[in-house]
């Protein structure tokens, strides 16, 4: 029977965020009353809150917004691997990392580098991934790539290497997305960003549909 993995992180107040980006809040502005049959809220929140999509403008001022961004990358085909034994904190990884784990061809890529997702705390020395092996794997076709770390790019990166490497290979990029509890293997799936204009990224509810 297809069974589907919620692979997001549940957006709440005090979800941790990019140390000195905006916090999550949700205000209810309308209750529930007499004469009023409807509760409203308001929420406040960064563009790159948990599990999210960036588009090309987050790192390139003529790139498109999340509006204008391509969907046919953020559903289909994908394979995850679990490489959190094998990639230290603090550390990339590379194309040995990755030549062997994945198939000669693979349209997307999801990796957990995370033993267990830090979901009450920021780990500043999250292990994330290098140039050379986005390069590696836009030679077997892959058109997203997916970690459950905050960013492709470590914390301190001020040349977001990994970043226009994916640009450059056309691909697309999820951060953040939480894999604990999902068996490596093949999956279907969908994490669609929201068509927000002049936006440089977007939480994504992202899920994966077993394929049997």
């Amino acid at each position: 029977m297809t069974r589907i993995y919620d692979i997001s992180q549940t957006i709440r107040p005090g979800i941790p965020v990019w140390p000195g980006d905006s916090k999550f809040t949700l205000d209810r502005t309308w209750h529930i009353e007499p004469g009023c049959p409807v509760n409203v809220s308001q929420m406040t929140m960064s563009t790159h809150t948990g599990s999210h999509a960036d588009s090309r403008l987050h790192f390139d001022e003529k790139g498109v917004d999340c509006a204008e961004t391509n969907l046919d990358a953020y559903i289909g085909s994908a394979t995850l691997i679990d490489l959190s034994d094998e990639v230290p904190a603090g550390t990339l990884v590379g194309p040995h990392h990755l030549e062997n784990a994945l198939p000669a061809t693979v349209e997307r890529v999801l990796i957990k580098l995370f033993k267990t997702f830090p979901h009450d705390g920021w780990d500043s020395n999250f292990p994330a991934i290098s140039a050379d092996a986005i390069r590696l794997l836009a030679t077997r076709g892959c058109k997203l790539i997916g970690l459950d770390v905050p960013s492709l790019d470590r914390e301190d990166s001020k040349t977001l290497d990994a970043h226009f490497a994916v640009d450059k290979a056309g691909m697309a990029i999820l951060e953040g997305l939480v894999f604990d509890d999902v068996p490596v293997g093949d999956y279907e799936l969908i994490a669609l960003p929201l068509k927000i204009k002049g936006a440089d990224g977007s939480p994504v509810r992202a899920v994966l549909r077993s394929l049997s």
